[in-house]
């Protein structure tokens, strides 16, 4: 079995992010939180998901000249990501993400994209070999010249969900999504983009699609949720990874789901992020 090349073109983050015993309701301060500040961004997170899953992974992305693009980066270096790509913004800092948690796992993010929204066309290499993974956390104009200039696979995760362009959905080899992505799309859109589409259904797995058709539906493994912080980048990386490595897709959304679903068992985003055994024990 061959090793994927994958690069991600996406965001990078530092999610500071507080547990508490509910989330808030429009107004309201809930007391009693527990702090920690992890590595984030959803490229990021897909990045080093694809690295520990089994990939040889490569980032493209933009930090700020600030101490928080040493920790949102950390994670990363240890693992072995390529990072050869990132790029450094003298005027804009690094990605932030705040992130509540509740005990079951659900969270409410909002993020401020910093250096992120300054990832440029002029920041892209000239082509980019093996598969790509892209998402909406970087300018829609980038993503798209990093589409173009893919000379093979292409995987787009439409989140967060925004109006996007219709040649990047008939140029993706696979759509992921989740139910209310899908929704904001339009189921009928997304399914008549062809190729492979998933939506992802949380707790209750995924449905996968080919050409329009469902072909598969998985649910994952019962796991001890704490957090699902990073949960969704997760099936993303181990989705891309498992369809590049030639599995049969019914058995590539197994392995994504159950990758998924280890992602909500420890806090925070990449931090919880599962290696290859882990995944291969749940499959």
């Amino acid at each position: 079995m061959s090793v994927p090349e994958i690069t991600v073109v996406g965001s990078v983050n530092l999610d500071l992010v507080v547990t508490a015993d509910r989330l808030p309701g429009p107004g309201e301060t809930v007391l009693g939180g527990a702090f920690a500040a992890h590595p984030g961004g959803k490229g990021a997170n897909q990045a080093l998901a694809a690295r520990r899953l089994g990939a040889n992974a490569a980032l493209i992305a933009k930090v700020g000249a600030d101490a928080n693009a040493d920790g949102a980066l950390a994670l990363l270096k240890a693992d072995g990501v390529d990072l050869s790509g990132v790029r450094v913004s003298m005027s804009a800092p690094t990605g932030v993400a705040l992130i509540a948690v509740a005990p079951d796992g659900e969270n409410q993010i909002l993020v401020a994209p910093g250096a992120n929204a300054a990832l440029s066309t002029e920041d892209l290499p000239e082509r980019i070999h093996g598969a790509l993974i892209g998402q909406h956390e970087i300018p829609l104009a980038t993503l798209g010249e990093a589409v173009a200039r893919c000379d093979g696979y292409v995987a787009l995760n439409l989140a967060p969900a925004m109006d996007t362009a219709p040649d990047l959905l008939r140029r993706a080899d696979l759509l992921i999504v989740n139910e209310s992505e899908a929704a904001f799309y339009g189921r009928d859109a997304l399914l008549a983009a062809g190729g492979l589409l998933t939506i992802t259904l949380g707790a209750q797995g995924a449905i996968l699609y080919r050409d329009g058709a469902e072909i598969a539906r998985a649910q994952p493994p019962r796991v001890d949720a704490i957090d699902a912080t990073g949960a969704g980048d997760t099936f993303v990386g181990a989705l891309t990874v498992a369809v590049l490595e030639g599995r049969p897709e019914p058995d590539a959304l197994r392995f994504a789901c159950a990758a998924g679903a280890l992602a909500t068992t420890r806090a925070g985003a990449q931090p919880a992020l599962p290696h290859r055994a882990d995944v291969d024990r749940k499959v």
